[in-house]
């Protein structure tokens, strides 16, 4: 009792510390500070006014400078850039028609559909490589198409194998969730096949859609062993401009145009979740497509 005669409310009980919870909690930061370091490192260093990254010679700009001062650098980017697009078009157009098909159209073939797939996506990307390589010359030089000898057809074909299955899988996994009735009552209004994909079915995958794009983008901005084998002279990507470079050492320059297309990549996402949001996805739909 209180001096007023009320009655004290009773103190809430507080959970005890659980050590193993704690623990864990501080195992995850460590696990994330070392997995995110080496970007904040790169970030840093790309402001290094130093020949090299191996040591810090002081602040400076030079390796922004350097980076679009260098036909090799700007080129082998240009070149990324516009392989990531063209093999992102390619991998969404066919994902897209084969997972609407997979969702809508269920048999017995899906099965050996999606193991084909899986295939696709479990083969090491070296097999890819050396697979690639000389089915691309055959084509280009012994059967006289010459379009396969374009180098940015070829980066075009290695990137965008991977990608379909990716993009397949997202746009297959958000049609399996949601409801054929829409699509029904588009039929029983007499509607043709084709005008309910376009007024129905795509709009309503239009987020995995979006999503697998922009998956597909970044791995093929990413995509490195193929490349390197299917490349031709003049069409070299940044990747394996990065990988041939740093044989002589990791330049300034080379930091700070990573960093770029970090940068840029991070956008990309931020544009694909606020086009998502105005969809009316929510964060958790929005979670789920990205991931498949």
């Amino acid at each position: 009792m209180t001096s007023s005669g009320a009655i004290a409310a009773p103190r809430k009980n507080r959970k005890p510390l659980n050590l193993v919870e704690a623990g864990l909690g501080v195992w995850g930061v460590i696990v994330f500070i070392f997995l995110f370091a080496p970007i904040v490192v790169i970030f840093i260093y790309s402001f290094n006014s130093g020949r090299l990254l191996t040591s810090w010679d002081g602040f400076g700009f030079q390796g922004y400078e350097a980076m679009i001062a260098k036909p090799a650098v700007t080129s082998s980017v240009w070149v990324s850039l516009r392989a990531g697009v063209l093999s992102s078009v390619l991998a969404t157009l066919l994902g897209t028609l084969a997972g609407v098909a997979m969702a809508r159209r269920p048999g017995k073939w899906v099965i050996w559909f999606s193991a084909l797939l899986l295939f696709v996506a479990i083969t090491p990307e070296i097999v890819d490589a050396v697979s690639l390589l000389p089915w691309l010359v055959f084509l280009g030089q012994d059967l006289g198409l010459g379009i396969f000898n374009d180098g940015i057809v070829r980066l075009v074909v290695g990137q965008s194998l991977f990608s379909t299955a990716v993009v397949t899988y997202i746009v297959r996994s958000r049609l399996v969730g949601l409801n054929e009735n829409l699509e029904e009552a588009s039929a029983d209004l007499y509607a043709s096949p084709t005008k309910t994909f376009w007024k129905i079915t795509l709009p309503l995958a239009m987020p995995a859609v979006l999503a697998g794009a922009l998956l597909s983008f970044t791995l093929g901005l990413d995509n490195t062993i193929v490349a390197s084998f299917v490349q031709v002279s003049g069409t070299t990507p940044w990747p394996v401009y990065v990988l041939s470079a740093v044989r002589s050492g990791l330049r300034p320059d080379i930091a700070s145009m990573s960093v770029v297309m970090l940068v840029l990549t991070l956008g990309a996402i931020g544009l694909v979740v606020v086009v998502l949001k105005k969809a009316g996805d929510s964060a958790t739909q929005i979670a789920r497509t990205l991931a498949g």
